[in-house]
């Protein structure tokens, strides 16, 4: 296996720039480097090869007497093309009638920002109206017979750069006529450029743009294709370059470079591009390999009505986020269909397209360019399969394991998803596990890991009836707690009772350690916390190691008492009496970590939550704290996203200052006589597939509040994280650094930039 060598399948992105492309500019910069616009020699050399790139360009558009202008990038030409049309049409608007802009529901983000903004700047103020798709991304040519006759401007995609779902043109082209002669029409043909065949002349496209970084060209080079005598308006006046149509100086390395392409899509060069027939192999090799390794994965296209250089896929149980980290360990570059935060926000391509939430919030985008190779593509295959065994690795898929043994689980373990939290706690002895407030979307998941692990399963609880999810914990006591009889919330019946300071609480073992039931109520009625302790027989007391206390304390606020089943008095007590059992320095383990804190501490949230502090200081009495309670929850943001938000955060969470390293001050650190934790925070899977990157302890994320339990005791430790990008290891540094740990760094830009 290569560890080294990069695998690219990213190119709708970016793609990197051809060597003879490179060659072209660097000869353009360095020989060629008059001014287009002077008239000596130089200036003449450098001219040629402008025009010359000019003339390939309308060839390879099939462009006929259309214009070709050269510009920024595909955002230039569509302010370039918006603003033409726009400002044309201004001048012939009926006041009395309503007019709209149409746009299809799966184009870039660029087209409908910029009509937003030109629609406005202009005072047109139509309204702008998204096309509808179907299930395989085809626009909707009913909805556009029916909006044509009102709207100013239509805007569509040649091929659509998350799924590479390309449209009819010759369809559209006759559905818009049909209905409008008049409307403009502007098409973003990005990720049409060498992949299908234009000759756009034979339409009746007003505007179509390019952009050449997507097409092993340089970035900051691009061209718009403007029909003759289609309206136009320049962009950028001065100096009257272009032709009068675009000024500034023109960007002739850039011109160069394309010069090479177009020479190699006409078949004008001695390279040339892989033809469409062996492109489609390669997506069919891929795509067999994606499903060897990952027997459950989704394609969110269909293969029929999408250009060969694309593949989007979800893989269920695994989010976006997980499976880029995964790639990335394995130097396959990849995209997500989503963006990757605390709020999932999933791929508004596929929700255009009615495609399940899962499947939006999971999405992968593998993509490639004509450049492609077969040795490339074996690679890739190669790679594709030792990330399924990686995964093996981390008992998130079943399967033979190439690698090292798998990665053990024991203690606890924090499973997210957007903003909400599942708990395992597995102990290693008795090979028992107990889960907690399971998630739906980890269903699969957590059975998958209690069978590769061999684990039995003790108990599946939940803290409370969640508004915000339906909890899975039915579907896997059913299955793996056949005949256990339970309360609404999986609270076993007949549990044995232990007496804490006076009060008989319930309590099941595992392993060593007991489980203990307290009741919580406030955020509901139901409301209950699980202290996972220790029991000490000799004085009668516990040492609680964790709370688990579901929505009664939140990172940077307190749950929202605003349901119909809530009692702000109740929490009040709630809070008090769990703050008598645990004291300030036990992990506090909620249902939802909408900010990366992790876990928390009642010492840590009083440095933070006043109205908190003054509870369990009893300084304010219970109609003072309903008060100020209600007066919280009025800022309650009801819906993130796709969450429903259980607590009110006024401020933002303060993220604590720690110390920022790179290559040379970690090594300076390392060099130092007092011991330095070097920890390496990737997933199990992850790490597994390091090389040259092994450091002498991995910590998973997904176990950091264990490793924040475990380090109680001595926090003045100097411990350094590090990560894939630096994303993940700033996120557990400012975590324990809010938890009191004093001499807490983290490797800016972690792997990828040192």
């Amino acid at each position: 296996m290569d560890h080294l060598s990069q695998i690219y399948l990213d190119a709708n992105a970016t793609t990197p720039v051809l060597p003879q492309a490179a060659a072209a500019a660097s000869f353009a910069m360095e020989t060629l480097f008059g001014n287009p616009s002077s008239s000596h020699i130089s200036g003449l050399q450098a001219k040629a090869i402008m025009t010359q790139t000019r003339q390939r360009a309308t060839q390879v558009l099939g462009a006929g007497n259309g214009e070709v202008i050269f510009t920024s990038g595909a955002t230039e030409g569509i302010q370039t093309a918006i603003l033409s049309a726009l400002c044309n049409v201004r001048t012939r608007i009926d006041n009395t009638k309503d007019y709209c802009l149409l746009y299809g529901a799966t184009e870039h983000k660029a087209v409908p920002e910029s009509l937003k903004h030109w629609n406005k700047i202009l005072g047109i103020n139509a309204q702008l109206k998204a096309i509808p798709v179907d299930s395989s991304g085809k626009l909707d040519l009913d909805f556009i017979a029916k909006e044509a006759p009102n709207a100013l401007m239509i805007c569509t995609m040649a091929v659509n750069n998350e799924t590479g779902v390309f449209q009819d043109l010759s369809l559209l082209d006759k559905t818009i006529r049909a209905n409008n002669s008049d409307i403009f029409w502007l098409v973003d043909c990005v990720q049409a450029l060498g992949k299908t065949d234009l000759a756009l002349a034979k339409t009746t496209i007003d505007y179509a743009v390019f952009s050449g970084h997507k097409l092993y060209a340089p970035k900051g080079i691009g061209f718009v294709y403007i029909k003759e005598n289609t309206p136009f308006t320049s962009f950028i006046a001065g100096g009257g370059q272009e032709n009068g149509l675009r000024s500034g100086t023109e960007n002739l390395p850039g011109m160069a470079a394309l010069n090479v392409i177009f020479a190699m899509l006409l078949g004008q060069s001695e390279h040339s591009f892989t033809p469409p027939a062996q492109l489609e192999k390669f997506r069919q090799q891929l795509v067999g390999a994606l499903k060897q390794a990952f027997p459950s994965i989704v394609f969110n296209h269909g293969f029929e009505n999408s250009v060969a250089t694309t593949i989007n896929f979800s893989i269920a149980g695994l989010s976006s986020k997980e499976m880029m980290d995964l790639f990335d360990a394995a130097n396959i570059r990849v995209s997500s269909g989503s963006a990757c935060s605390s709020k999932v926000t999933g791929s508004f391509v596929l929700d255009a397209m009615g495609l399940s939430q899962w499947q939006s919030e999971s999405a992968i985008r593998m993509s490639f360019g004509p450049a492609m190779t077969q040795q490339k593509v074996d690679l890739a295959c190669e790679r594709i399969i030792y990330c399924a065994q990686a995964l093996n690795h981390s008992c998130l898929t079943l399967g033979s394991d190439d690698l090292a043994n798998k990665s053990e689980v024991s203690g606890l373990l924090q499973f997210k998803v957007g903003g909400s939290c599942t708990w395992l706690y597995v102990d290693h002895t008795t090979k028992s596990a107990v889960i907690i407030d399971p998630l739906p979307q980890l269903d699969q998941r957590l059975k998958t890991l209690l069978t590769c692990q061999s684990l039995q399963l003790i108990a599946v609880i939940d803290t409370h009836g969640h508004a915000d999810h339906v909890s899975c914990r039915v579907a896997l006591a059913d299955l793996l707690l056949k005949g256990q009889q339970t309360d609404k919330l999986g609270w076993p019946d007949d549990t044995p009772v232990m007496a804490i300071d006076g009060e008989n609480y319930q309590y099941i073992n595992i392993g060593a350690q007991r489980l203990v039931k307290v009741p919580t109520p406030g955020h509901t009625d139901d409301s209950i916390s699980l202290l996972l302790t220790q029991y000490v027989q000799a004085s009668k007391r516990i040492q609680a190691d964790y709370v688990f206390c579901g929505d009664l304390v939140l990172m940077g606020s307190l749950g929202r008492t605003n349901f119909a089943t809530s009692s702000t008095p109740a929490m009040y007590s709630s809070l008090q009496s769990l703050y008598q059992l645990v004291g300030s320095e036990t992990l506090i383990c909620p249902s939802h970590d909408y900010h990366h804190d992790f876990a928390t501490s009642f010492g840590a949230e009083m440095a933070r939550n006043n109205l908190l502090a003054q509870v369990l200081s009893k300084e304010i009495e219970p109609t003072q704290f309903s008060h100020h309670k209600a007066l919280l929850d009025q800022n309650i943001n009801d819906q993130v996203g796709r969450e429903i938000m259980c607590g009110a955060f006024v401020e933002s969470c303060r993220k604590n200052v720690v110390e920022h390293h790179n290559r040379d001050s970690l090594a300076a650190a390392m060099a130092q006589d007092s011991p330095v934790q070097l920890v390496d925070i990737r997933e199990a899977h992850e790490y597994a597939l390091a090389h040259g990157q092994e450091f002498n302890q991995n910590v998973p994320i997904s176990r950091l509040v264990q490793f924040a339990q475990r380090h109680q005791q001595d926090k003045t430790q100097q411990i350094i994280f590090i990560c894939r990008s630096g994303s993940r290891s700033q996120q557990a540094a400012q975590a324990l650094a809010r938890l009191g740990f004093s001499n807490i760094g983290h490797l800016e830009g972690g792997y990828a930039l040192n």
